[in-house]
């Protein structure tokens, strides 16, 4: 396979289950290390540059003192996930594993921005504008600089009243404590498209998704 080839969802799934530290996120796998040091997360942070480097394939890391998120995707294959964003993961996780870093995939989280709409196009470049972000072939928009969350529009002939919620993206291998939380909490819980999301609703109505890489 050629590195340049766009995986197929089936195909990141299959090499996932020789990536424990890894799971998929929108457009991207991720992976959340830390360390018993913040010096030791900076130096997983300086071989993951080096990594990067000799692959020329550069992924998003944040480090937070004893923390460091990684994510990888391919920018010039559209922000999909390729063989080398497969490979660079491999090579950050014999980084980590040869310091010692534990990996907490309970810990990989992205929240996007939903806005309900019956013509998301009419709007999704008025929105760009003002953030200065790009719009995706799909129609949402993405912050060039990839810090800020990204805007999803989804299309709905009868858009709720309260047209903007959060879609909260996590492992579903951690989903059902995040669930529990809720329950316990007695938000309004909609299961009906589980595992792939789940909608909870405040007292007050106001909405987010809670949304997992299963069946999506």
């Amino acid at each position: 396979m050629n590195n340049q080839d766009v995986l197929s969802k089936q195909q990141i799934s299959d090499y996932l289950k020789d990536l424990p530290h890894w799971r998929e996120v929108p457009g991207a796998i991720a992976a959340v290390f830390q360390a018993k040091t913040s010096a030791s997360a900076i130096e997983l942070f300086s071989d993951i540059a080096g990594a990067a480097e000799m692959d020329q394939h550069h992924p998003d890391v944040d480090w937070r003192y004893d923390k460091v998120f990684v994510t990888t995707t391919s920018h010039d294959a559209g922000g999909m996930v390729t063989t080398r964003d497969i490979a660079l993961a491999s090579k950050i996780s014999e980084h980590a594993e040869a310091l010692g870093i534990a990996a907490r995939p309970e810990l990989i989280s992205v929240v996007e921005v939903c806005v309900d709409s019956d013509a998301p196009r009419k709007i999704a470049a008025q929105w760009a504008a003002g953030l200065g972000y790009r719009v995706m072939e799909d129609g949402s928009l993405v912050d060039p600089h990839r810090r800020l969350p990204a805007i999803w529009f989804q299309e709905t002939a009868s858009p709720n009243p309260n047209r903007l919620h959060l879609d909260i993206w996590g492992p579903y291998s951690e989903s059902a404590g995040v669930l529990d939380r809720l329950r316990e909490h007695q938000l309004a819980l909609d299961e009906q498209q589980a595992p792939s999301f789940v909608v909870a609703t405040d007292v007050q109505g106001n909405r987010f998704c809670l949304c997992t890489e299963q069946d999506r």
